[in-house]
């Protein structure tokens, strides 16, 4: 019997509580879009939860560290060229792609939150630009939180990891090296799959690999 994958903890419990409520919040208000007291305050509570991801960002450890896994311009091209040539690295935390669809999302989240308050103010009373704008955003959220699942499978199915999964328990197999990295060691290969990116930070806090 083939030996299973040690597995590390990335993902620490505020990330992925965060992360659950403000996906099941954000489906529910796609779906019941009345625009009625229920609808709002489901909407605020989503983008209250996402200001609470981002603060704790600012000051949690790990891959939950926006400092670990913020994209830059080079990050995301090298990615997306791994990626069309069919070898698209895999990392412990977000890979660049994730991470730039994750901020998008966030601003998305805090944006229909901005216009579905704005449309309630008597300032902009018998204007249709602010439920118009609120409308589009519904629409392109609708499609990229589509992108992102669909994604998530595929990219499971690359690497033979569940990433759904390991959102719910916070954990991933281990690249088959990761004990012997230290900050800063880059990639390592895996011999029955693509390079991993091992970040020593993305484990366990408090542990060095």
């Amino acid at each position: 019997m083939k030996p299973s994958r040690q597995s590390v903890q990335v993902w620490d419990p505020i990330v992925r509580i965060t992360h659950w409520s403000v996906a099941a919040l954000v489906l529910w208000d796609l779906y019941e879009d009345s625009g009625g007291p229920l609808h709002r305050n489901l909407g605020y509570a989503a983008a209250c939860l996402v200001l609470v991801r981002v603060a704790w960002g600012m000051v949690g450890s790990g891959a939950g560290n926006i400092r670990e896994w913020v994209p830059d311009r080079s990050g995301v091209v090298a990615y997306v060229k791994a990626a069309v040539s069919g070898h698209p690295p895999r990392h412990l935390g977000h890979n660049p792609l994730g991470a730039l669809m994750m901020l998008v999302l966030w601003i998305l989240i805090l944006s229909l939150a901005a216009t579905g308050w704005m449309s309630r103010l008597d300032m902009f009373w018998g204007e249709d630009w602010p439920k118009d704008i609120h409308g589009v955003l519904a629409d392109v959220l609708l499609a990229l939180v589509s992108v992102h699942v669909v994604t998530a499978i595929l990219m499971s199915r690359l690497h033979k990891e569940n990433l759904i999964l390991s959102m719910v328990t916070g954990r991933k197999p281990a690249a088959p090296d990761q004990r012997k990295l230290s900050a800063g060691d880059g990639e390592s290969t895996s011999p029955s799959g693509p390079p991993v990116v091992a970040d020593s930070r993305a484990v366990s806090p408090g542990r060095r690999p």
